[in-house]
């Protein structure tokens, strides 16, 4: 079965995204529409993206002191990418969008990021644009927004220093007001920034005319001082080289230096820098500092930024899916093909029978088995989780909120669950392939370290895990978990009308009511230290919880057909599903429950 094939059931027999062209913002739209967009993403992935992916593995990124020089097919990659028009595919006509549906969108966006997640499909651009079409005066949108969605600029994010890593309320990066007449600049109150910025994706390039930088900074008060932790924080544009009102270059390089470039085990293709901004080596009109204009009101860049972060997040869930996903389609290929062992027999192996391929084998059928569950039950939550935020743009207002909160409650999961599961199926992929599955001759190796970065990408794990226990399930007293766990039970319903699967509806029952009950349990004392000790297995535990509801919705889905070869997999899937992995969830909550301490007391010396 071809990963299209499987894009087309979650597409359509599932969330039946075909019938969002009834709504008005997608009524130009129709199923013929959408499939023409996946097939255009479709064919140039497979051109311009796979074919390349080892190049730019091998073909690092490097400085030659005053430009950072990329494979030429990175180049070709971006124009043809840009050309599609899929950096404004969900926005409005009016801005040169194609109103698409976003879970068309993210559908389309998972050839790229499956063929080569290292040349990147511009996630960062779409994200910064979409930050400033929220946040930004219409003037920046104009300017800047406008600019990314053509692909003439491309966009980054710049939060983290080298100093605090996470830790934002520790940035050091100042803006001072630039001049008496700050205020009035029509690009938005004008700021100088001095500061550094470390591990900034797609920092440094010539793939675009300018490279516009989201900053996170801090103003000063009157007194020199800043005001202490996040409430402090401010969000500034700081383009690479500075424009006009018209969006046109003016000539001027602004005050962004690259210090160096990371070296990273994976994502090789994509530049990730350190960037020192108003160090003087590119002095702006005779000052040291590089300008920057202020998005929103000061001390509201974190609240701003968010939006920009939210949705890197789902993007790298979808990252980490699709290289589960490359690697799940590599090592089933080898499997089919690779002769080696002979079956059991009663009176055990035959050396004289012929070798058998070794997908005949039950424990490599174990390993794919694992695999499919991961990555196409990733797969799936992404686009439920791209099919919430049509809702919460184009539903009705009750519907709306509703997917609002449920997003909420679901991030974390998108982005940590497959960086972490779709992560071990790239291991299995490699032991499939066995001692070939480590050397550069097969693909696998390069997947799962492209694969490694995504549990650190946009917010480690702990980070995740925090979010999800301490905020997410508490937020609005609960009512996003609430409204999850209403949802799950609908399901559960669902199920139990099915023989072949109502034992799985009463064993999600039974976890759900597990993560229930271990919520409560955890702020039962009210004190967070205890509640949060455990928050990682408290994710992980939640996670596989929610990808069981997501398999029973495939699966009910799958039922009609269930004579089909494909539909027929979906099912077993999900009975491995049940079987082997929802289980694990036991362990992970009892720590969580009992707010177990043995690591939050574990004395330094004793390590």
């Amino acid at each position: 079965m071809s990963y299209r094939q499987t894009l087309d059931f979650l597409l359509y027999q599932w969330l039946a995204a075909d019938a969002l062209n009834e709504r008005e913002r997608f009524a130009d739209h129709n199923r013929e529409t959408f499939d023409a967009v996946l097939d255009t993403c479709e064919r140039i992935a497979r051109e311009k993206y796979a074919p390349f992916n080892r190049t730019v593995d091998i073909e690092e990124p490097r400085f030659d002191g005053e430009k950072v020089i990329l494979p030429q097919a990175t180049h070709e990659a971006q124009k043809a990418y840009a050309a599609s028009g899929m950096l404004s595919a969900a926005q409005d006509y009016e801005v040169g969008g194609m109103q698409l549906p976003y879970t068309v969108e993210a559908a389309a966006n998972s050839f790229f990021a499956m063929a080569s997640i290292s040349i990147g499909s511009g996630l960062l651009t779409s994200g910064n644009a979409n930050l400033l079409m929220a946040h930004g005066t219409d003037l920046q949108k104009e300017v800047f927004a406008k600019n990314e969605f053509a692909g003439r600029f491309s966009g980054t994010m710049c939060l983290s220093e080298p100093q605090a890593g996470s830790s934002l309320s520790d940035i050091a990066t100042r803006a001072l007001p630039d001049g008496t007449d700050y205020q009035n600049d029509p690009l938005g109150p004008r700021y100088r920034l001095k500061g550094n910025k470390m591990w900034i994706s797609a920092g440094e390039h010539e793939l675009t005319e300018n490279i516009i930088h989201l900053v996170l900074a801090k103003i000063p008060g009157p007194d020199g001082k800043t005001i202490p932790g996040t409430r402090g924080i401010s969000l500034f544009i700081v383009p690479k080289k500075l424009v006009d009102t018209q969006g046109q270059l003016t000539g001027e390089r602004n005050d962004v230096a690259l210090a160096g470039l990371n070296h990273k085990c994976g994502w090789r293709g994509t530049t990730n820098t350190l960037l020192n901004f108003g160090e003087g080596k590119y002095p702006v009109r005779g000052e040291a500092g590089a300008v920057g204009y202020l998005v929103g009101q000061p001390g509201q860049g974190l609240r701003c930024m968010f939006h920009m972060m939210n949705e890197a997040r789902i993007g790298i869930g979808m990252a980490a899916t699709m290289l589960g996903m490359a690697g799940y389609q590599a090592s089933l290929e080898y499997a089919k093909n690779r002769p080696q062992g002979r079956p059991m027999g009663p009176a055990g192996k035959d050396a004289a029978q012929p070798q058998i391929r070794i997908i005949e084998h039950a424990d490599i059928k174990r390993m794919l088995l694992a695999q499919k569950a991961y990555c196409e039950g990733s797969l799936a939550l992404q686009l439920y989780c791209a099919r919430l935020v049509d809702e919460q743009h184009s539903g009705k207002p009750e519907d709306a909120d509703e997917a609002r909160l449920l997003l909420e409650v679901l991030t974390p999961i998108a982005k940590s669950w497959p960086s972490e599961w779709c992560l071990e199926a790239n291991s299995l992929a490699i032991q499939i392939h066995g001692g070939y599955g480590y050397t550069r001759d097969f693909p696998v190796e390069q997947y799962w370290r492209d694969n490694r970065l995504n549990m650190i990408h946009e917010g480690t794990h702990g980070i995740q895990a925090l979010d999800l226990l301490g905020r997410k399930v508490l937020m609005e007293e609960g009512r996003g978990l609430q409204l999850l766990a209403g949802r799950m039970t609908a399901t559960i319903q669902r199920a139990q009308a099915q023989a072949e699967l109502a034992p799985y509806a009463a064993q999600l029952a039974q976890a759900l009511q597990q993560v229930g009950t271990t919520t409560r349990a955890a702020w039962s004392t009210g004190r967070p230290g205890e509640a949060l000790a455990n928050a990682v297995p408290y994710l992980q535990a939640f996670g596989h919880t929610v990808l069981a509801w997501i398999w029973l919705e495939v699966a009910l889905a799958a039922q009609p057909d269930s004579q089909d070869m494909a539909q027929r997999g979906r099912l077993l899937a999900t009975r491995f599903f049940f079987r082997y992995e929802l289980p694990k969830i036991g362990a992970w909550l009892k720590v969580v429950e009992s707010r177990d301490m043995t690591c939050a007391e574990f004395p330094e010396e004793a390590f």
